[in-house]
């Protein structure tokens, strides 16, 4: 941060799909909740779903993998709190195109900043993939496998290398979906949802990417180095633009639309207090 501010250069961390715009989908949700509705900020929840690698092979794969010898950092009701990396199983309707997929507890960073920059005091993320059994799959993998090796980077490499012909052969069935879906809720029933959709996770990264790239190159973006939600990393007049460019290509984008647009409610299964 200090040598931006010092060489006058602006900066977004954190400038993708996931996070990335999904931070600034919560950012909309919070600021119109604060116009519409009159009670507090309970919960915010991010859930995101991806088929195979999404096309990414090794990146996201080597990613899971480090993530599982991570404990999950999440907030209940302002505490801090941790959790059992892949655990907490919810069953989400990610809406039309995608549909119930099972998601899972991960630690990802935009649980932090939004809480501390958007004041929730509940706030969690979950990731799921497809098959299924490639979740049951991540679920031995933390069980079986201390945390130390899930935590060394070459070690979980060679696990990679030894995994990915593999995951190359399903993902030409699986597909590239992703979709991401972010719920908000308030003391006094006002609650809102956004979904994003697109069929090639591949594609859609890039084109969020320059998203965010654009909005730097056209100044909203001050000098230093600022998450997406931050009115200093992405102007709060800019938002509708930059979601708008990030969301060329999808089957499916809503935000600020009640939860009964999504045909079901999650299941919860487990660590309820904490969904």
């Amino acid at each position: 941060m200090n040598k931006a501010l010092e060489a006058n250069i602006p900066a977004i961390t954190t400038g993708g799909i996931y996070p990335g715009v999904s931070n600034v989908m919560a950012a909309e949700l919070v600021r119109t909740a604060k116009l519409e509705s009159e009670g507090e900020l309970e919960r915010l929840r991010f859930y995101y779903y991806t088929a195979g690698t999404g096309g990414a092979g090794p990146t996201i794969l080597a990613t899971s993998f480090l993530l599982l010898g991570e404990d999950v950092i999440a907030y209940n009701k302002g505490e801090k709190i941790k959790l059992t990396p892949y655990s907490g199983m919810l069953s989400i309707d990610f809406g039309m195109g995608i549909g119930k997929k099972d998601v899972y507890l991960l630690n990802l960073p935009e649980v932090k900043s939004v809480h501390e920059v958007l004041g929730v005091p509940t706030v969690s993320a979950r990731f799921g993939t497809d098959p299924f059994f490639w979740n049951w799959g991540m679920i031995a993998m933390r069980n079986l496998l201390p945390q130390e090796f899930l935590r060394d980077r070459s070690k979980v490499q060679q696990l990679v290398q030894l995994f990915d012909p593999v995951v190359r052969a399903v993902d030409g069935t699986a597909g590239e979906a992703v979709s991401m879906r972010v719920d908000l809720e308030c003391s006094d029933g006002h609650n809102r949802i956004g979904i994003f959709s697109h069929k090639r996770l591949s594609r859609s990264v890039g084109i969020s990417t320059a998203a965010f790239v654009l909005a730097i190159l056209e100044g909203s973006t001050k000098p230093g180095v600022w998450f997406p939600e931050e009115p200093e990393g992405i102007a709060v007049e800019a938002r509708e633009v930059l979601l708008q460019r990030a969301s060329e290509g999808t089957i499916n984008f809503i935000l600020n639309k009640a939860p009964w647009m999504v045909e079901t409610n999650p299941k919860e299964l487990g660590f309820g207090i904490y969904s």
